[in-house]
Order: C-alpha cells, then structure tokens, then sequence
C-alpha cells in the first residue's frame, strides 16, 4: 500500500469524523435556539401543510431569491441543482451494485459539472462587480467559492481532460466504508484526482464552520418554517413556557 493511499485513507476518515460531529452539533444547536417571536416572512402560510410547501419550493426553485434579483437566481440555481446532479451521479463510487438510475443519468449528468462551473462564475462576478455586494463580501466568502470552483475544476479534468482509474478510486472509497484494508488499492496517483480529492476532504473539513450550513440552516429559519397565525394562538417559546410556570 502506497504512502499515498494511506495518507488519503486518513485523511478521508478524519474529514468524514470532522463533518458528521461537526454539522450534528451545528444541527443541534439549530434546533435548541428559541425563537421568541412570530416572525414569518409574509405573506406567508396559514397552515402547517403550507409551510410544507412554501419550504418546498424555496429549497428547490429558490423562491425567495427568484424574487429578489433574477441574475442571483440563475446562477444560484444553476449551481446548486448541478451540484446535486453531479454528487448523485457520485454514488456510483459508493454503490456495488451500483443503482440502475444512477448508471442511466450518469453519462448525462456528468456535463453538468460544466453548468456548476458556469453558476459559481456567475455568483463570483456578483461579488467582484456589484457595488453593495462587493462592500459586504469577506475574503472568506471569495475563498469558499474558490474552493469550489477548484473542485468542479479538477473533477472535470478528471473525466473530460486526463481519465483517472475509476475502478481503483471506486475499490479505493469501498475499502473505506467497509473498513476493509487488506485489499486496499492503492490510489491512483493522478494530479487532477489528487488534487480533486485533497480539495473535497478539505471542504469537509470546513464546512461544518463555514457559511455552506445554509443548507440545514434554511430549515431552522423561524422567518420560512412559522405558521402565520398570531391572531389564533399565542407564541410562546419553551424557555418563556418554562418562566410563566
């Protein structure tokens, strides 16, 4: 086993280690925040189905931002759907055997990777050219899509530019989960593979204390997940609950 594998086989663990305690804390901590007031942004649902709904569509179609500014939303969407298309063409890596639907999309969603480049490009203009979101962008958020946009990069140059073994990666990932070391591969020592997977294990890393926990933080927002009802029943948080008795 090469000196390589193994560094890439604990790097990998304690990324995964990392990113699971990391965002079930976050998760945790989301969940035990009061929201002392009946803030939904209106106009908003009446009922719990409805707030079903309006979180539905927010998290699929970007509701809110399609709203706000259209340009945002394209890129955003572009992206952020590319993204999920490419992770679940991913599975395959995962998966012995591998799902039939997965094997179907697979020689299809892999050009998308080119549409979450395009969407992360479009969102970086945004913040280099617009005045008022230039003044409000940190270096961390122009490193983050970085990030990112180094990471479409160099998957894509694995599969359209220099092929990598996908047969070892995939026997290298299965080893992994299964926890199986003696019949390891060794990793393939490709500099786009390389470089691909050092960026992934480092995003997770990061991201349980970066601003990509929007992704479970959109659920917890009181201004999206509240029932407009203040007229018909009293809000109360718990730790208020708790004080009037």
């Amino acid at each position: 086993m090469s000196f390589l594998t193994v560094a890439f086989a604990a790097l990998f663990y304690a990324a995964t280690l990392l990113l699971v305690v990391g965002l079930a804390r976050r998760i945790a901590l989301y969940w035990k925040t009061p929201a002392p007031l009946k803030i939904p942004t209106t106009p908003a649902p009446v009922t719990q189905g409805g707030v079903v709904l309006r979180m539905f569509r927010e998290v699929v179609f970007f509701e809110s931002l399609f709203k706000s500014t259209k340009w945002t939303w394209v890129f955003g969407w572009m992206f952020h759907m590319a993204l999920f298309a490419v992770l679940f063409r991913h599975l395959r890596y995962f998966q012995d055997p591998v799902w039939g639907v997965v094997t179907w999309v697979g020689p299809l969603f892999k050009y998308l990777a080119f549409a979450m480049i395009i969407g992360l490009l479009g969102l970086w203009a945004r913040r280099l050219f617009v005045d008022r979101v230039r003044y409000i962008s940190a270096p961390s958020d122009h490193l983050m899509l970085l990030l990112l946009l180094l990471i479409g990069v160099s998957g894509a140059m694995t599969t359209f530019v220099a092929h990598t073994d996908v047969v070892a990666v995939k026997a290298f990932f299965r080893s992994l989960m299964t926890f199986n070391f003696s019949d390891m591969p060794n990793l393939p020592s490709d500099p786009f593979i390389v470089v691909h997977l050092l960026l992934v294990a480092l995003l997770m890393i990061i991201f349980p204390i970066s601003k990509l926990l929007h992704a479970p933080g959109v659920f917890f927002s009181p201004t999206r997940n509240q029932i407009d009802n203040p007229r018909e029943q009293r809000h109360i948080a718990d730790w208020a609950r708790k004080l009037e008795q």
